[in-house]
């Protein structure tokens, strides 16, 4: 009974530490000391981001994100 109460606890305590494991990066993929300052990043245009806003339609209307949620119509008249 000793036995199986102790197998039973060892596996919870695995269960349990292994998704803490699984966040560290571990196993054959987890490069700990490596640093990833050899991947370029793309450089930002700014005039090209601001000329393609300029480019962008103003809308015609409002836009409304309620207005499916609203009846067009008064269903109820106050008196």
């Amino acid at each position: 009974m000793v036995r199986l109460l102790m197998s039973v606890l060892v596996v919870l305590l695995w269960t349990a530490a292994t998704p803490a494991l699984a966040q560290m990066g571990g196993g054959k993929r987890g490069h700990r000391g490596a640093q990833k300052s050899d991947v370029e990043k793309p450089k930002v245009d700014e005039k090209a981001y601001k000329e393609a806003l300029k480019r962008i339609p103003e809308p015609k209307e409002k836009y409304d994100p309620w207005g499916i949620a609203r009846a067009t119509t008064q269903a109820h008249s106050k008196k």
